[in-house]
């Protein structure tokens, strides 16, 4: 996945309105025009660093003869103490962009981290570990981004992307069968549908009605397997809905493709990134 820069140039102009706003009082008054100035980005954890590019452009913007230096890039490794950037400008833009750099660079890195960690609890096994919609509004495709620079992968963007029948929709459309049938007759051949299902008659009736995917929603391990067995292969299987680290790898071993968690935009740690003004 590739960051879209008119998305990213907006995003970050409007978080340096929204914190800039007229004028910075501290730096405008106490520093002159004409400092210059470097600085570094330190790792303070160990982890996947990510938005390394974003975090630079904040300063891009703010002045455009800074000089710089990637010498750790998105999904790279990092230690405590690491350097992940350098930057040489104008004192008052390092000033400026700071809070807003560090705000996307430890966001994003810390979703890498996160969606690495899953990844690698998860080896072994057939599933593989995806996002959700639970995002930030208007920061999904800087989340999204981040959760592939981890390992994982994607689900849906938004509500175009497929068909997604969750138990509100099925309980207001009459039924799972009924709701497939209606859709069936509407969609594009590339559109799929995906079902989620509460239990194992719900699962069957999924199967029999045809859907591309099930999502097991909120059932244990134990049951999981059961759906896999009913299943022989007729749909894709999405384990979702309370999944945490401690029962990730139980989740796996089921035998579902794959497994969607929340958690991993929704209520992340941010990364433990400094700026540094020398």
């Amino acid at each position: 996945m590739i960051l879209n820069k008119f998305y990213l140039d907006e995003l970050i102009k409007t978080a340096l309105l929204e914190d800039i706003n007229y004028c910075d009082v501290t730096t405008d008054y106490l520093i002159p025009e004409s400092q210059q100035s470097d600085g570094n980005f330190t790792s303070k954890a160990d982890g996947i660093v990510c938005g390394v590019e974003a975090a630079l452009r904040v300063f891009e913007l703010l002045d455009d003869t800074l000089k710089y230096e990637i010498l750790k890039k998105d999904g790279d490794t990092v230690k405590k103490g690491d350097i992940i950037l350098t930057l040489s400008g104008k004192t008052r833009a390092l000033l400026k962009g700071e809070r807003t750099a560090l705000n996307l660079i430890q966001h994003m890195s810390g979703i890498a981290t996160a969606a690495n960690r899953y990844v690698k609890i998860v080896e072994g096994t057939k599933a593989s570990i995806a996002d959700t919609r639970k995002t930030l509004p208007g920061l999904r495709a800087l989340q999204k981004y981040a959760v592939t620079t981890g390992g994982a992968k994607n689900h849906r963007f938004n509500l175009s992307d497929a068909a997604m029948l969750k138990d509100n929709h099925i309980d207001a459309a009459g039924g799972i069968t009924k709701a497939i049938t209606e859709l069936r007759k509407k969609l594009g051949h590339m559109t799929k549908i995906e079902v989620e299902t509460r239990d194992l008659d719900e699962l069957r009736e999924a199967l029999d009605a045809k859907a591309d995917i099930i999502m097991l929603d909120n059932m244990s391990p134990e049951l999981m397997k059961q759906a896999v067995e009913i299943t022989a292969g007729r749909a894709v299987l999405e384990a979702s809905g309370g999944i945490t680290d401690e029962t990730l790898r139980a989740v796996a071993e089921s035998g579902v493709d794959i497994i969607s968690v929340g958690a991993l935009t929704h209520s992340v740690k941010a990364f433990d990134i400094s700026m540094y003004i020398k």
